[in-house]
């Protein structure tokens, strides 16, 4: 049996009615929708804030992380798993989760605006543990739903955490150099 399809099976024997209520509600929450609400506000509320550079961030990697997600998706056409596992009806591609992909995108561009403009401590390692909690959560929603295999989700996470990485170093402030004496 495969990994997959174990972790498939033993997320299968784990189900109970309220339980199943509760990830649903978890696995909408890392949706498109609420995905682009929370990107969007943030993008605006930065950009209110004066902090074009974080505004830049959030938008871009969250608008060209879904090109680039799609993009995998329809590179590998990977099958769903099977119905009756299947709790949530999709008409894409599985690989890679695209929940998972988005939220480790939204979540990891997050941390880095909390590290860049949040000064208290505690604070930030709170909304970073949060952040790393709501990613996992969202994605291991779809495993328990059965619209991913593990696999998928991995490969969300991590696909999702390198393009957030990248967008970070685009858009990171640069030391200024010091002037030499033949400059000045």
């Amino acid at each position: 049996m495969s990994f997959d399809q174990s972790v498939l099976d033993s997320a299968v024997g784990d189900r109970t009615p309220w339980l199943i209520d509760v990830v649903t509600v978890v696995t909408h929450s890392g949706g498109t929708v609420a995905a682009w609400i929370v990107s969007t506000v943030l993008t605006i509320a930065l950009l209110l804030q004066d902090r074009r550079r974080e505004a830049v961030l959030v938008a871009g990697a969250m608008l060209s992380g879904l090109a680039v997600m799609t993009t995998v998706k329809n590179l590998f056409e990977r099958q769903r798993p099977p119905l009756p596992d299947r709790l949530v009806e999709i008409s894409s591609f599985s690989f890679p989760s695209g929940h998972a992909m988005m939220t480790a995108i939204l979540a990891s561009v997050l941390v880095a605006v909390t590290l860049r403009v949040v000064l208290v401590g505690h604070v930030r390692i709170a909304l970073v543990f949060l952040l790393v909690l709501y990613t996992l959560a969202v994605g291991l929603s779809r495993v328990y739903l059965a619209a991913h295999w593990m696999t998928d989700v991995l490969a969300g996470w991590a696909f999702g955490v390198l393009w957030a990485a990248f967008w970070i170093l685009l858009t990171r402030t640069r030391p200024r150099r010091a002037l030499t004496s033949s400059e000045i």
